[in-house]
């Protein structure tokens, strides 16, 4: 196990953001984080990263407890994140960007010779190589987002917090996305993918968990979670406009 969350409970005012959440993660797994839009997702992912202190629970990561940790502590010891709306500097250039991600996960050779050629060899693996010395404001959507999740694999992972990476694209750029992850997770990199794409969420994801009102509402295998009755009648809806088996 890489991951435990334990009794996780944050509260913004009167409102319980995440209330008593629980669950684990594998070492190796893509597990899909699912729900209504304000269902806790995004709080759930800002207090695994340390952005926001958790009220009270634990998040164990490899054995220790990491709640309320500083952000770049957490990413020190092996959890990086994407953001739901893409966080870029327009004007720097997209290689300087995994240079960022270097120097943010606290390797010393971020900016000597070694550190370049391997920032280079990560725009390779998401495809962005040929852009490196662009703007990234200048980079479409979909390059944006593969831009952050350079940026967040420069740090050198161990766990890596997806926030709805394939919204916005077509159908065509959320195959690719869907590749990349792939990619990704072979590279032995555990993964928690928030996502409104149900059909990124039933091919790549091994589990599921389900969030509504920043409680546990259901967790299980994709084909188990598109089953569940209250999983149905909260959020997945008409299940005919899922993707069928083949």
């Amino acid at each position: 196990m890489i991951l435990d969350i334990q009794g996780l409970k944050k509260c913004f005012g009167g409102l319980a953001a995440t209330a008593n959440v629980n669950f684990n993660v594998q070492q190796g797994e893509i597990v899909g984080l699912i729900g209504p839009n304000g269902a806790g997702k995004t709080t759930l992912f800002n207090l695994i990263s340390g952005s926001i202190a958790p009220d009270s629970g634990a998040i164990i990561f490899k054995g220790r407890d990491i709640a309320g940790q500083k952000p770049f502590r957490i990413c020190r010891a092996g959890i990086a994140r994407t953001f739901q709306s893409v966080k870029i500097f327009s004007g720097m250039s997209v290689f300087n960007h995994i240079l960022i991600g270097y120097l943010f996960g606290d390797h010393k050779d971020g900016i000597s010779g070694r550190g370049r050629e391997q920032a280079a060899g990560i725009l390779e693996f998401v495809g962005l190589s040929e852009m490196s010395e662009r703007r990234a404001g200048d980079l479409t959507l979909a390059s944006q987002k593969r831009l952050e999740v350079a940026r967040a694999l420069a740090t050198r992972p161990e766990l890596l917090l997806l926030d709805e990476v394939m919204a916005g694209l077509n159908p065509t750029e959320i195959s690719e996305v869907m590749e990349l992850v792939r990619k990704i997770k072979e590279k032995g990199i555990t993964i928690i993918m928030i996502e409104h794409v149900m059909k990124a969420i039933m091919e790549i994801c091994n589990r599921v968990v389900v969030l509504h009102h920043g409680e546990k509402l259901a967790e299980g295998k994709p084909e188990e979670i598109t089953q569940n009755k209250s999983v149905i009648e909260v959020y997945l809806g008409d299940l005919t406009c899922l993707p069928s088996e083949k």
